[in-house]
């Protein structure tokens, strides 16, 4: 159990700092503008419909007070009530965060960026996504992480697979092993901090789970139809990739995009990209339980 609680205080090691750019502040504010559209795309001006930006944006998505996430053609980027760019358009994919956060980016460079273009999560990561407790789970180089809403790197991207069955309970696989987290004494896990001192936390208990305590006995328990069935197991997580890099990470209205069907033409080489991500991913990916079983088999021998 010792040899557990260390292995999991080495995975939530701290680096802290946020990335944060140059404050800025707006001039103008969301209540002194309204959007207007024009032969199908949209614009800004004032309420007194004193002119801020022509009708040239296929999106404006209101951002926090004094921002807009915009679509110029095919590129996102963040634009403020006075016209101005804070980011300009140059992510293919833009998805609005709880309102008042953006996460921008290509493939491996995704961010979260608040409504005054600060970088909230540094743009390097292949995917980020919510979590429970004010946290982003980000991923790269096949490693999972956790960054907070203020930009500190609680869980450094060293952990094969992270998620939350439950607001207070985290489990998180590292080297082959799950531990969970559970904040007992509130109802949503935050993680603290001092996340190197949580074995010692009162309000938090730490503990190894065994998943597969009778690993399989020969190399016969690796099948040609287990990989058939792990390769096949890849086609849903490969169609839920593409569906949303082609469609809810556009910051759009998915009905639109559907009767447009714009995207069709682009739907067999993206996902024929995600299943070969997926495939080969060495952490979690459809074939990870077969490596790891046959790694297992062969160091016992």
């Amino acid at each position: 159990m010792k040899k557990g609680l260390l292995l999991i205080l080495i995975c939530l090691l701290i680096q802290g700092g946020a990335y944060a750019l140059e404050g800025y502040a707006a001039k103008t504010s969301m209540a002194d503008v309204e959007v207007y559209s024009d032969d199908g795309k949209f614009g800004l001006r004032t309420k007194t419909e004193e002119i801020i930006t022509n009708a040239e944006y296929q999106k404006l998505i209101r951002l926090g007070e004094t921002s807009w996430i915009v679509q110029r053609k095919n590129k996102f980027g963040i634009m403020d009530c006075d016209g101005n760019f804070i980011i300009k358009p140059q992510y293919r994919h833009a998805e609005r965060l709880l309102g008042k956060f953006v996460k921008l980016g290509n493939d491996n460079d995704y961010g979260v960026y608040d409504e005054n273009g600060d970088v909230v999560v540094s743009p390097e990561y292949s995917k980020i996504n919510l979590l429970f407790g004010g946290m982003f789970l980000t991923y790269k180089n096949y490693k999972y992480g956790v960054v907070d809403f203020q930009g500190n790197k609680l869980v450094d991207n060293i952990c094969d697979d992270i998620y939350m069955p439950q607001p207070n309970i985290m489990r998180v696989e590292y080297q082959g092993k799950w531990y969970e987290i559970e904040q007992v004494s509130a109802d949503t896990l935050t993680l603290p901090a001092d996340i190197k001192n949580i074995k010692t936390n009162s309000n938090f208990k730490i503990t190894e789970l065994i998943t597969n305590p009778v690993p399989a006995a020969g190399y016969s328990a690796v099948t040609a139809t287990d990989y058939f069935l792990k390769l096949f197991s890849s086609i849903s997580p490969a169609y839920e990739d593409t569906i949303d890099e082609l469609m809810l990470s556009k910051g759009a209205d998915t009905v639109n995009i559907f009767m447009r069907a714009s995207w069709i033409p682009k739907f067999p080489f993206t996902y024929a990209k995600n299943y070969y991500r997926n495939v080969r991913t060495p952490n979690n990916g459809p074939l990870s339980d077969v490596k790891k079983e046959l790694m297992q088999q062969i160091n016992e021998n």
